[in-house]
C-alpha cells in the first residue's frame, strides 16, 4: 500500500491532527514518513540574498521539525525532515518527487470564504499539481468540538 508518506507540517495545532491519524496509518503499512515545512517568514523568503539560513526563524522551525522527528522514531516509526524555504507548493512536490512519495497527508485549517482562498491555497496547489493521493484532515478550529 503506502511505503513512503509526506507530512507537511505548518507548526500549528493542526500538525497534531495530521499526526494523530497517520499514525496508525503509517504503523499499519509499515510507511516511513517524510515531514517537511516549507518556511515563509522573513527570513526565510530572503535567506539567499542575506544569508539568513541560520536566523531565529529558521531555527525554530528546524528545532521543531527535529523534535517531532525524533519523538516519532522514539515511537518506533522510520521519520526524517526537512526544511524548506520558498514557495510551499513547488517545494512540497520537489520533495515528493526527490524522496519516492506515494502519499501526502496533510491538516488543513477549514477556514471560511477569503481565508479558505488564502490558507487553502497549498492544499488546493497540491491537489491540482500531483497524481499521487492526498489524505487531508480538517483540523478543528478553536471553540469546535
Amino acid at each position: 500500500m503506502y511505503k513512503k508518506i509526506l507530512v507537511p507540517m505548518d507548526i500549528s495545532s493542526t500538525d497534531d491532527t495530521i499526526l494523530g491519524y497517520i499514525r496508525p496509518l503509517a504503523r499499519f503499512t509499515g510507511a516511513s514518513l517524510v515531514l517537511v515545512h516549507v518556511s515563509d517568514g522573513f527570513a526565510a523568503r530572503l535567506q539567499n540574498q542575506l544569508n539568513l539560513a541560520d536566523s531565529q526563524e529558521v531555527r525554530k522551525d528546524r528545532e521543531y521539525l527535529e523534535g517531532i522527528a525524533a519523538r516519532l522514531k522514539g515511537e518506533g516509526f522510520d521519520a526524517h525532515c526537512h526544511l524548506l524555504m520558498g514557495d510551499p507548493v513547488e517545494g512540497i512536490l520537489g520533495l515528493v518527487n526527490e524522496e519516492g512519495c506515494d502519499l501526502i497527508a496533510m491538516a488543513t485549517h477549514g477556514h471560511d470564504h477569503i481565508a479558505d482562498w488564502f490558507f487553502g491555497s497549498v492544499a488546493d496547489g497540491l491537489r491540482h499539481k500531483t497524481d499521487i493521493p492526498i489524505l487531508m484532515i480538517r483540523s478543528p478550529q478553536k471553540g469546535m468540538k
